[in-house]
């Protein structure tokens, strides 16, 4: 009897052994603290930590102190999730060019890696990625360029702080898409890089665009700080009443110009669900060998307009949305 306890203690230590060593201990490498969009990723990464860690696993979250040194800070931080000898990494490939041999170190080192945020369904698959979680910004563009066709705008601009930069071309793109597939017209507006983040400068040029061309009656931005200088603009235009506004991502002004009715709608790429499913999946496909017949997990597009700002801002309030 006590060689069989002996046999059975030392079978059951051996299973508790297998199962610390299935534990997903995971890296995801993210955005600096002041970056209110992160932190919003950053809560659907920390909601979906308890689960993984009482399957005996861990997440530690490697953040950019901030964007100064951008590619190669992100490279390091790859670098140093390898170093930690960690199962799986959950990585936005902002800057292919900078971050792919590195991603590609950390494969071969035996870390499963999932892309987030950034880098989309090609590069996830040309890399050896198990997935994509994120947006498609051309098929968000398209939803956006839709909308406005769907609620009567005719003419649309698009206004691009970032020229030359390829997800936000791409999001322009599938706006213009939009809008023509719907018999309507659609355009870009190209303005400097040094404007973005410069409100007096993107309102200034929405301001004459809108003045020379009676006829645009839907604005759209890539970002939410845009958004904030596009109502100035079409506000010093005296277009309000014609001119509908929408904007890629939000913020709390951005949430509160829907609800006044002053802008029209968000195209929200569910920050939160990014964070959330990524990691969740990640650990999920460590431990348990599990996998999605879904390739790309897209978060978006989410269009958040009158009919469900309250939902939204409700979710603001909880720093999930």
């Amino acid at each position: 009897m006590k060689r069989v306890l002996r046999v059975f203690a030392a079978t059951a230590a051996a299973i508790v052994l297998s199962s610390s060593a299935m534990a997903a201990s995971i890296a995801v490498v993210g955005g600096s603290n002041d970056d209110a969009f992160w932190n919003i990723i950053k809560k659907g990464l920390d909601d979906a930590t308890p689960g993984i860690v009482a399957n005996g696993g861990s997440v530690n979250y490697l953040r950019l102190v901030n964007y100064d040194n951008f590619a190669p800070d992100v490279v390091q931080l790859i670098r140093t999730a390898i170093s930690m000898d960690v199962d799986g990494l959950v990585i936005p490939d902002w800057v292919s060019e900078a971050e792919d041999p590195a991603i590609r170190d950390a494969i071969a080192a035996g870390i499963k890696v999932l892309l987030m945020n950034a880098g989309g369904a090609d590069k996830a698959r040309e890399l050896g990625a198990i997935n994509y979680v994120g947006s498609d910004e051309y098929v968000a563009g398209v939803a956006g360029g839709e909308y406005f066709a769907a609620h009567g705008q005719k003419n649309v601009l698009c206004i691009n702080t970032l020229p030359g930069t390829a997800n936000i071309e791409a999001r322009c793109k599938g706006v213009i898409d939009g809008i023509t597939g719907k018999g309507g017209k659609g355009a870009q507006l190209p303005l400097p890089s040094t404007s973005f983040g410069d409100a007096t400068a993107v309102a200034e040029a929405i301001k004459a665009t809108l003045l020379q061309d009676a006829t645009i009656d839907g604005v759209i931005t890539i970002s939410a700080g845009d958004a904030d200088a596009a109502a100035i603009g079409i506000g010093q235009a005296d277009k309000v009443a014609t001119t509908m506004l929408g904007t890629f991502d939000m913020n709390q002004a951005g949430l509160d110009r829907i609800k006044a009715r002053t802008q029209l709608f968000a195209i929200d790429q569910q920050p939160y669900l990014q964070g959330f499913l990524a990691t969740t999946l990640l650990a999920s496909a460590i431990d348990f060998g599990t996998d999605l017949p879904t390739f790309p997990v897209l978060t978006g597009p989410g269009i958040v307009d009158a009919s469900n700002i309250e939902a939204t801002l409700s979710g603001v309030t909880k720093g999930a949305r």
